[in-house]
């Protein structure tokens, strides 16, 4: 969805959720004073629509295979997961703000940052709702990397589900000496072009967000609101280096892959050199699917890369507030959120506090075979970089099209 369209739309939808903000509450206006064996009565039976990102087989089969059956058998509910992310959930909120419903065709949404930002805008989504959760009591909100969505503090909007820094993954047999910066990685892909690329979607726009972190001087210069005049000063040094970059790029930069999943292919074909990934332990499943060979690793450049969360989010107009809570709480129980943290099942990072849990759930966690070829994640803690404010993705994605793709 471009600025202009989201904005353009903004102003009206922002009036209209305000006329009907009581429609779709009704029966479940109370679900804040209710228990939460009253909560888990009012959700059994029903059926819970997710909209999520399903480009991952594994992140795919832990929901379908191990989260869908669990809730069914716990608590009566029957989850249907259905595949969309950013743009599509904001375009489905806004169309049906837009036409009237009283009731959302989505019930809960797999959201963060700029997503997180336009619903939140529109009035889309349910909330404050997040402290009611029974499991919330382990969630490391002190955390800012768990707490704050791009500069955002969630406030019970959104309910953290996982937490992942950026890293870059390489062949060590073909690249021992991978480059440490964006000056080393010119040099590297003039000595081989061809062999590096970016996706077009949103882990090649976190990619350019550390670049443009970098070009300004580091984490605190574009810290908190977006400043439209810091944006005016150092894009354009940002569209310069990528311009110099882009001859010796994939597809002499002509082309960009859609999304990651050709970027890893190509990388374990050996047609690219990198690839990327929002989620540092992704190498470890990559190689353990016998997608990536064994000798790859990931890593973190110097100048740091940008860590953020993934949430939860509910919908203002669903008909199953209490069965989304239901299985949110679910979704980030100790057990869940150790199963989906073993590299095998899918590496996700965890929001919850280790020193929060019980003592046999906290040693589970330390004890948990991890990364065995992703960085150790206290090693690049100290290059973990915040993430911007979300108008600068939203900016960012409209002129990398225009200054870099196009251009």
């Amino acid at each position: 969805m471009t600025r202009l369209t989201f904005f353009s739309l903004l102003l009206a939808l922002l009036l209209s959720a305000c006329e009907d903000s009581r429609a779709p509450e009704a029966a479940q206006e109370n679900l804040s004073q209710m228990s939460w064996p009253e909560i888990e009565a009012e959700a059994k039976g029903a059926t819970l629509t997710h909209m999520m990102w399903t480009g991952d087989p594994l992140i795919n089969d832990y929901m379908q295979n191990y989260v869908k059956p669990e809730v069914k058998e716990r608590y009566g509910i029957e989850l249907n997961i259905v595949s969309g992310q950013g743009a599509t959930i904001v375009q489905t909120m806004m169309a049906e703000l837009q036409a009237g419903k009283t009731e959302s065709e989505v019930d809960m949404m797999w959201i963060n940052g700029e997503t997180f930002y336009q619903l939140r805008q529109i009035k889309g989504l349910h909330g404050p709702w997040t402290e009611q959760l029974p499991n919330a009591q382990y969630i490391d909100l002190d955390n800012p990397f768990i707490g704050v969505d791009f500069q955002q503090p969630v406030g019970g909007y959104e309910c953290p589900w996982g937490n992942v820094q950026m890293a870059i993954i390489y062949d060590t047999l073909r690249t021992p000496h991978p480059p440490k910066d964006r000056k080393e990685l010119l040099a590297y892909v003039k000595e081989h072009p061809g062999t590096f690329t970016i996706d077009t979607r949103f882990t090649g726009l976190t990619f350019l967000k550390a670049l443009l972190i970098d070009i300004a001087g580091g984490q605190e210069a574009l810290a908190g609101d977006f400043d439209e005049a810091k944006y005016e000063q150092y894009a354009p040094q940002l569209w310069a280096y990528l311009r110099e970059l882009k001859p010796y790029m994939w597809k002499e930069g002509q082309s960009f892959p859609e999304g990651v999943a050709p970027m890893h292919q190509m990388f374990a074909n050996g047609e690219l050199h990198f690839t990327m990934s929002n989620n540092d332990c992704e190498v470890d499943n990559k190689v353990l699917q016998g997608v990536f060979p064994e000798s790859a690793r990931g890593y973190v450049w110097e100048p740091g890369t940008i860590q953020n969360s993934h949430y939860l989010g509910i919908a203002k107009h669903s008909g199953n507030k209490a069965a989304a809570m239901v299985v949110a709480n679910f979704m980030i129980s100790p057990e869940a959120q150790y199963r989906k943290m073993d590299p095998a099942i899918w590496g996700d990072g965890t929001v919850l506090s280790l020193d929060k849990l019980p003592d046999d759930w906290a040693a589970k966690f330390r004890n948990l075979p991890n990364r065995q070829y992703a960085p150790d994640r206290e090693a690049i803690q100290d290059r973990a970089l915040m993430e911007l404010a979300p108008e600068y993705m939203i900016r960012l994605a409209e002129d990398f099209r225009k200054e870099i793709i196009e251009g």
